[in-house]
């Protein structure tokens, strides 16, 4: 922190995507700053090329650093973390935008390892195209993972509306029924609970448990893994205190509402949840890593090259994962300063007997 606020790394993700300018139309408005220190990964001059292609912004205070210590308050304040000959392509999937996506997510990481930067925001990227530049991980939340040597992570998505968890990530659909076990899904409900009691500030939290086959199997008939597997589960889950209820089927989960019964859904897949969680929440969903040790949220949103350099981008989902970041490292001190000052209850002593039984208080 620095002053008491908050300090912000914000990277840039796909430069050729609307990454820049969900960021520079969050950040434009000077009130936003008065609440944290905002670092932005990446590069002034393409910031700069962004920033003429939306003349209804007026002028920002800008302050190009090299390292965080350099950061100002009230300021955008820009990280020079790419080579001076950078350019934008917008629309364009190129591998100099994959590889300047990775650039500027390495050196956010090491700030924030470093404890230069509080919380951590990225911005879209191409999956594809950065592996193929070498990245090596399928999204962020994998890479995140490798870097703080976490063993268990949780992509969370999050909105004013629903909180929702997938059991199996970014995996081809095929392999989605082999990817699922008893063990996985209690994994995935533990984390959930310990993250929405801790950064969400939820003491008990219910959770709904999706089915992952239609109608929740339909007794055995349309598949076993609801019997055999998610079941089980939640019969375990309740055994170790967790309040998880299902299996439910999607369709009318969602369809009748039910979602809304409880704190936070799991789901058995990516589509099985994204899909109806992007439907309800598009506009400000968040995208939250639980299990890190670090706070890191995204916009719900992909590179949307299609409006890249149009000024078309909606900056809510990306303004929203700042906020969200800002909630959730707060209530993460809130919560530490609450186990440090927890005292060990004294043995109670032994009540006096009265003719041969215990006395009651």
């Amino acid at each position: 922190m620095i002053n008491g606020k908050t300090v912000v790394a914000i990277t840039q993700g796909d430069s050729n995507g609307i990454g820049y300018e969900v960021i520079i139309k969050a950040l434009s408005d000077p009130r936003i700053l008065e609440s944290f220190i905002p670092i932005v990964y990446g590069s002034s001059k393409i910031f700069g090329f962004y920033k003429k292609g939306m003349p209804e912004i007026g002028d920002l205070e800008i302050n190009v650093i090299h390292s965080p210590e350099q950061a100002l308050p009230k300021k955008i304040n820009i990280l020079e973390c790419l080579k001076d000959n950078v350019f934008a392509e917008p629309g364009d999937a190129t591998p100099e935008s994959a590889k300047a996506a990775i650039i500027a997510l390495e050196r956010a990481v090491g700030d924030v390892k470093a404890r230069k930067a509080d919380v951590l925001v990225t911005g879209p990227i191409n999956k594809k195209h950065m592996s193929l530049q070498g990245f090596g991980f399928p999204g962020h939340t994998e890479y995140l993972q490798k870097q703080f040597n976490t063993p268990e992570v949780e992509m969370l998505m999050v909105s004013s509306r629903l909180k929702l968890g997938v059991v199996s990530g970014h995996i081809a659909l095929k392999d989605v029924p082999a990817s699922i076990s008893e063990e996985k899904i209690l994994i995935k409900l533990r984390l959930m609970k310990e993250s929405l009691r801790k950064d969400f500030k939820i003491d008990n939290p219910r959770i709904g448990v999706l089915s992952l086959n239609p109608h929740s199997g339909d007794g055995g008939l349309l598949g076993d893994e609801e019997e055999k597997i998610i079941i089980p589960a939640i019969k375990k889950a309740a055994e170790e205190g967790i309040l998880a209820f299902g299996p439910y089927s999607p369709d009318g989960y969602f369809g009748l509402s039910n979602y809304e019964k409880f704190d936070a859904t799991l789901a058995m897949y990516h589509d099985q949840g994204l899909a109806p969680f992007k439907a309800l929440s598009f506009e400000d969903g968040v995208n939250y890593t639980a299990g890190l040790p670090i706070v890191r949220t995204s916009p719900d949103h992909g590179t949307a090259y299609e409006m890249a350099g149009r000024d078309e981008a909606d900056p809510r989902s990306m303004r929203a994962a700042i906020f969200e970041a800002l909630d959730i490292f707060r209530n993460r001190l809130a919560w530490d300063r609450l186990q440090e000052g927890k005292m060990i209850e004294p043995e109670k002593p032994e009540r006096p007997e009265r003719n041969g039984r215990p006395q009651i208080a």
